[in-house]
């Protein structure tokens, strides 16, 4: 077992800035009164940054990819075997059962931030993609904001849980490499993060967002917002 750098750098902001725009997300809802603009604009930055964590699982250095911790059914039958094992060997990136609770995080995090593009306050803002469909959609997309939030919450609470149970009962140390990216492991580590690669990522994400929100939504007509 040595010390290899496994996170690269792209990957530890993605995660720590999720972090914050989740909590942000919370409180501009359910703490703060007329939050709802910053509410919106978290949102718009939230989906870039998923946007982000999209193409970076695919071409990102190594532990960053999706190919790297999504396994099959037998890989993660065979790792729950040991999941209670003090003396298993730590995974060096995300283990097979901890990747699947990646996807089920991205995945609800991306139903709530594009339900969130159909959402309004009822008052003075409105989605950009309100005007552009039925009331039926709306409703779905409202119930689909909500309920994906709600569910977050207890895949969040499990990942603490996880958190807590990997430190004290496996002695494994997961939210310190979150910081610095290093980990004692006996497979290899990574020789760098990619950065000049991670800008352009980054920027075409944020052109896409940006296209998707200011540039392809309908113009609303004007006789809808008077009645």
């Amino acid at each position: 077992m040595q010390k290899q750098l496994i996170w690269d750098i792209p990957t530890r902001l993605f995660h720590w800035l999720l972090v914050i725009c989740i909590l942000a997300q919370y409180a501009t809802a359910e703490w703060l009164d007329s939050a709802t603009q910053w509410h919106f604009y978290i949102g718009y930055f939230t989906l870039g940054l998923l946007c982000f964590r999209l193409i970076w699982g695919f071409i990102g250095p190594t532990y960053a990819r999706f190919s790297q911790f999504v396994k099959g059914p037998k890989a993660v039958i065979q790792y729950l075997g040991t999941l209670f094992n003090r003396d298993s060997t730590p995974v060096a990136g995300h283990n097979p059962l901890g990747g699947w609770f990646v996807i089920v995080m991205l995945a609800l995090l991306i139903i709530q931030g594009v339900s969130g593009l159909f959402m309004t306050d009822d008052i003075f803002l409105d989605g950009p993609y309100r005007s552009a469909v039925s009331s039926d959609v709306l409703d779905l997309m409202n119930t689909l904001h909500h309920l994906a939030f709600d569910i977050l919450l207890y895949v969040i609470a499990l990942h603490i849980g996880a958190i807590i149970f990997y430190s004290v009962y496996k002695k494994q140390k997961l939210v310190p490499p979150m910081f610095h990216g290093v980990k004692e492991s006996a497979s290899a580590g990574i020789t760098h993060s990619r950065i000049l690669r991670a800008i352009v990522v980054a920027l075409i994400s944020a052109a896409l967002i940006y296209l998707a929100v200011e540039v392809l939504p309908p113009v609303p007509d004007v006789s809808d917002m008077y009645y």
